[in-house]
């Protein structure tokens, strides 16, 4: 495997670190991809170091994991992460951009190609969240909802060492299914080593907890936003071309928010990952890489 070049990118206080295949010196047009909820950018590892042969692949740690900023607990909002993202854009004068995004990092993706459409090229999004702005409910979350926010803050944070780590997570269901690489990712990237070999999470239980309320809004067509106002009409000013994709045996809420999705984006296309879970690229990473070749040579 190619150890890719680690980059903090932005303020001091505020900055977005990020994974690197290949040098941007090489010209080939960059990839970009976002993990989904309490992931990290090496979780991208099989598919970067595959797109590497035509791309300078980068993959960011969003806000709140990894080794970037985590911000207090209001600023987990859908257009904090769009605003990081473009500010990765800029700084680092990304252009012609293949988008790639799983889940909540899907979103980012869609919601910054509207802020910089003039930088996007295409976007293969599996899964995003979304809601219809059209068809909002008033009330607050649902118990079921509202349990799984405040569920995770039990979440345990610190394992006795990498292996112990991984065989427990080998043994969960979120993450049997995952490739050996993609696991141990998780497990080198996701939490830190601390001097006596522990292992502690770096998305902590209080920031994953901040970061479920905006998705579990939107999933329950509640979410409203900030002062800002809510975000989710953009999607359909979105031009580039899109595939939404997404996996035969995930959970139905993910269904019905990429139906949402593309129903927002009329020209964009569909695409469904057959025996495969929610986190295709890491279950099966070849399956995506093949959809998003196949995608790129059709949207070019």
């Amino acid at each position: 495997m190619t150890q890719p070049q680690r980059i903090l990118v932005g303020d001091a206080g505020a900055q977005i670190a990020a994974a690197r295949w290949g040098e941007p010196s090489s010209g080939k047009p960059p990839a970009l991809l976002l993990h989904g909820t309490g992931f990290v950018a090496e979780v991208w590892t099989e598919v970067a170091e595959a797109l590497a042969a035509d791309y300078t692949v980068y993959a960011l740690d969003r806000r709140g994991h990894g080794l970037s900023h985590k911000p207090a607990a209001q600023h987990y909002q859908f257009q904090d992460f769009a605003d990081d993202l473009c500010m990765v854009v800029e700084r680092l004068d990304l252009r012609n951009i293949y988008g790639i995004g799983h889940s909540a990092g899907a979103t980012d993706l869609m919601l910054a190609t509207k802020l910089m459409p003039d930088r996007f090229a295409r976007l293969f999004v599996t899964e995003p969240t979304a809601m219809d702005p059209h068809a909002p409910r008033s009330g607050g979350l649902s118990d079921i909802a509202n349990g799984s926010v405040q569920g995770v803050l039990r979440r345990r944070a610190e394992f006795d060492n990498a292996a112990d780590l991984f065989r427990r997570l080998r043994a969960a269901p979120a993450f049997a299914p995952w490739t050996e690489p993609s696991l141990w990712a998780y497990v080198h990237h996701g939490f830190a080593t601390l001097d006596d070999g522990r292992m502690r999470l770096l998305c902590t239980p209080e920031i994953e907890s901040a970061l479920l309320g905006p998705i579990f809004q939107a999933m329950e067509q509640i979410y409203t936003g900030d002062t800002r106002g809510n975000p989710f009409p953009w999607f359909s000013e979105i031009a580039c071309p899109v595939c939404i994709a997404t996996a035969e045996q995930s959970w139905p809420i993910y269904k019905q928010m990429a139906d949402r999705a593309a129903a927002l984006i009329p020209h964009a296309s569909r695409w469904t990952f057959e025996n495969v879970g929610h986190c295709v690229a890491q279950e099966a990473p070849t399956l995506m890489v093949a959809a998003l070749n196949a995608f790129a040579a059709r949207a070019d």
